[in-house]
């Protein structure tokens, strides 16, 4: 059985912007601090068939991904799938993105997981903690397309302001288990 969540947020920069931003899966780690290393393991621009590969941490748990582009329309709609074999994958994510106005871009986030072998038994755990943080993740991805491109199109973003508050949880990771059982990472966007 499948689980899946969803969250949105409405980015201020144009929606060519932030596809830009997303279509590049290497800026993962600028929303999902779960993402220790990513890269594009296929040559040439993002599109249909490229792939990242990533290293991950959840739970204590270093594993390692690998996500394919599958559709890629500028600048409305990326999917992607997992190809690594872990004990939650998704098969099926993605972003769509629908100007709110010149500079307004709404975007969704979704990702369908599934569990594998033992994965089978903690997949409804980590789709109900991504599920109750879609938001949270939504809002950090939307903090991250703004603090890393320009508002105006034109020269650096500005630099974010100094915060004395506890870093976010990677809310895109389910929280550690009550118990002493491994818990199954949550796949992150493009990576």
């Amino acid at each position: 059985m499948a689980h899946e969540f969803s969250g949105s947020a409405v980015i201020d920069r144009p929606i060519n912007q932030v596809f830009d931003f997303l279509a590049d899966g290497t800026n993962d780690p600028k929303f999902s601090p779960r993402v220790q290393q990513i890269r594009q393991t296929t040559d040439g621009p993002p599109g249909v068939g490229t792939v990242f590969e990533s290293t991950v941490k959840d739970a204590g748990m270093t594993t390692r991904r690998q996500f394919e582009l599958t559709q890629f329309h500028a600048p409305t709609k990326i999917r992607w799938t997992e190809r690594s074999k872990n004990m939650v994958t998704v098969p099926d994510g993605g972003y769509d993105l629908e100007p709110v106005s010149d500079n307004e871009t709404k975007i969704t986030i979704h990702n369908v997981f599934e569990g594998h072998g033992f994965g089978k038994l903690v997949v409804g755990f980590a789709a109900r903690a991504a599920v109750k943080d879609a938001p949270a993740f939504a809002q950090r991805i939307k903090s991250a397309v703004e603090s890393s491109t320009p508002a105006d199109g034109d020269g650096p973003a500005p630099a974010a302001p100094a915060s004395d508050a506890p870093p976010a949880p990677a809310s895109d990771a389910p929280p550690a288990p009550a118990s002493d059982e491994p818990e199954p990472p949550a796949p992150q966007a493009g990576s």
